[in-house]
């Protein structure tokens, strides 16, 4: 199985989303600062995360993203999906021309690994991660180290304008 950087960053983000969810429309801009992806590659992804409604956008100042639905209705397969991302271990990306234009002799164990991996990120949805306490440790330290990074700058301008 190969899953790119924009499947894990859509996942990431989707998440990211999910946990601030409910204080209103969450901007690119603080998913990038939190997680640490390109602004500009995240208004990528979420342009395919919103034709496939999983995000909704809010225009205008206080502007931003939320969920397009509840999180225990958003699952990591579907989000993985809207970026065109696909679960597929097979060598011939199941078209099944593997080995001189036909079929392998491992093709049917690659193709039910592909099969299980779906059905497995297919059950797994926003919410069932939020509730892992690990997620919310993570969170949590994103959150702090957000507040001491703003602290910290606070202080440098202070002590260098007073330089």
């Amino acid at each position: 199985m190969r899953l790119t950087t924009k499947g894990r960053y859509a996942v990431t983000a989707m998440l990211d989303l999910a946990i601030h969810h409910g204080g209103g429309p969450i901007t690119l801009a603080d998913i990038a600062q939190r997680q640490g992806i390109s602004l500009s590659y995240l208004e990528q992804l979420f342009a395919r995360l919103r034709k496939r409604n999983l995000v909704s956008s809010v225009r205008g100042p206080g502007g931003g993203y939320t969920l397009g639905r509840e999180a225990s209705g958003i699952f990591v397969a579907q989000v993985i999906a809207a970026v065109d991302e696909n679960v597929d271990t097979t060598r011939c990306g199941g078209a099944h021309n593997c080995q001189d234009n036909q079929q392998c002799l491992t093709h049917d164990l690659w193709q039910d690994l592909s099969n299980r991996i779906y059905d497995y990120l297919n059950q797994i949805s926003l919410q069932d991660l939020m509730n892992r306490s690990g997620v919310q440790e993570v969170a949590e330290r994103q959150e702090n180290g957000d507040a001491r990074t703003s602290v910290s700058l606070g202080r440098l301008k202070a002590e260098s304008a007073g330089a």
